[in-house]
């Protein structure tokens, strides 16, 4: 990072997760339709939205509006969609109220934490689609679909979660993360002199 500045780091950083995002969550979108008959969903919006959060806090509103997007927009949707999903989405920003109370390290270094902050972005996920829902009319009962269609995205997204902690600076806040590897070099550096 020694040519770009926090805050380029930050954009490209944020640009490049906005495009994986989008990109498989279109693709996984239309995979979906191979298998018509099926009722659950599989989305990468849980995980990135997971990751994101751990990585930029609020940022993440970013993601959770295009994962919306790109889930109706490949799917065909309706207008009303396009706002339970992409305003809905927004709601799993209570998953850094997790990361702010236990602290990131601390979730990011114990499993059971690890998954308790998965089902809580993923509850308030699902939980924010459906009051969005209301608003447009749908019933009290219709948080249910919400719950059992994507309920296949929570179990990706804890396993996937559980791998990337595993990989260097992915699942990590960044300003942790950049002065943990400056720290590395210049103890290195010291080493070598």
């Amino acid at each position: 990072m020694n040519n770009i500045s926090f805050k380029q780091y930050r954009a490209i950083d944020l640009g490049i997760m906005t495009v994986i995002l989008f990109v498989f969550e279109t693709l996984t979108v239309l995979a979906g339709k191979w298998f018509p008959l099926e009722n659950y969903t599989l989305s990468p919006t849980t995980l990135m939205l997971c990751i994101v959060m751990m990585r930029w806090d609020g940022f993440a509103a970013i993601h959770a509006v295009v994962g919306g997007f790109a889930f109706c927009l490949a799917a065909g949707a309706e207008p009303k969609q396009f706002f339970i999903y992409c305003i809905g989405n927004c709601f799993a920003l209570f998953g850094l109220v997790m990361l702010k109370t236990c602290g990131k390290e601390k979730v990011r270094s114990k499993i059971h934490l690890i998954f308790i902050y998965v089902v809580i972005v993923f509850i308030s996920t699902q939980v924010g689609r459906w009051l969005v829902s209301l608003f447009f009319g749908s019933s009290f009962d219709s948080i249910v679909t919400f719950f059992l269609a994507d309920s296949l995205s929570l179990l990706f997204a804890a396993v996937a979660v559980l791998i990337s902690r595993k990989m260097d600076g992915l699942f990590e806040d960044q300003k942790h993360y950049l002065i943990r590897t400056e720290e590395e070099r210049m103890r290195e550096r010291n080493y070598i002199e």
